[in-house]
């Protein structure tokens, strides 16, 4: 027969219980990190709420002093102004080529590259990969007026490609496809050569579709790079058919007047398409660093 529990027993045995079962017991629908990360995650999101504000504030109430911290009511001047400027979709157009071709040379390059470092063993590759791997250390301002010479010979300055061949091929790239390269096991790799595929075919068919992480990665990050650049437009573009959204929206800052509701509707419309790629591509993003970060 089974004993029964008796009131003063249960009271012992919840006593004696270890505590991870009444932790358990007690579990919150969230975790605890969430109550410290969602009021950083606020903070953070102040700036991109501040600038959505204020791109619906007249003129009047972003010059005040102090400043609103609400708008009276919704004024969409700045929007009309960015908008019915003909200059506004070129520049956006040509925002997307370079970004675009950036990305795609990008993925295509760095792919070939990661790949012959990761798998491939040449005399000079250790030595090719820390050369690479040192121009990362070098800052922009010492490239700057070397690659602004290069590109005036080759006769790109002031045209879109200018623009688009310093981007093609970043080492970060290269670096971190060739980190996620290495993580993957080599046994289906050499299954693949034993059917008599070459490496091409092993990258295009089995490496690359297990490296979308990686590429989403790669891409979002060239596509961030190259659409928020402003510092080698506005040295290599002088004609305003060929600037970009970056540089055209300093066109709104005049020297005697701003008009602070253009340049903040223009910085929304800016900084949309940047959310929106990271949005779409988090979780690759995440499963990259993960599993890309680690292994040297």
């Amino acid at each position: 027969m089974t004993a029964t529990t008796t009131a003063p027993e249960a009271t012992a045995r919840r006593a004696t219980e270890p505590a991870a079962l009444r932790q358990r017991r007690l579990r919150l629908p969230f975790s605890g990190w969430h109550a410290l990360l969602a009021p950083l995650a606020l903070l953070f999101a102040v700036p991109l709420i501040w600038l959505l504000l204020s791109s619906v504030m007249s003129n009047a109430e972003i010059n005040r002093f102090p400043p609103a911290l609400w708008p009276s009511s919704v004024d969409l001047g700045g929007y009309r102004y960015v908008l019915g400027n003909a200059m506004f979709p070129r520049w956006l157009l040509n925002s997307a080529i370079v970004s675009a071709v950036a990305v795609t040379s990008n993925l295509v390059f760095g792919a070939l590259g990661g790949y012959a470092f990761a798998r491939m063993r040449f005399r000079g590759s250790r030595t090719l990969l820390v050369l690479m791997l040192a121009t990362m250390a070098v800052p922009f301002q010492l490239t700057m007026i070397p690659t602004f010479l290069v590109m005036k010979k080759l006769g790109l300055i002031d045209t879109l490609g200018a623009l688009i061949v310093p981007s093609l091929v970043t080492p970060f790239a290269v670096f971190l496809l060739r980190q996620f390269f290495l993580s993957l096991p080599r046994e289906l790799e050499e299954a693949a050569w034993i059917d008599g595929c070459s490496r091409l075919r092993v990258l295009w068919s089995i490496v690359l579709p297990l490296a979308r992480p990686a590429l989403a990665t790669v891409a979002v990050l060239t596509f961030l790079t190259t659409w928020n650049d402003l510092t080698w437009p506005l040295i290599a573009i002088n004609h305003d058919t060929q600037y970009t959204l970056q540089l055209g929206l300093t066109t709104f800052q005049g020297q005697h007047h701003t008009r602070w509701s253009a340049v903040m509707a223009g910085n929304v419309i800016t900084v949309l398409p940047v959310l929106l790629a990271f949005l779409f591509a988090q979780k690759a993003f995440i499963r990259s660093v993960t599993s890309s970060g680690l292994k040297g």
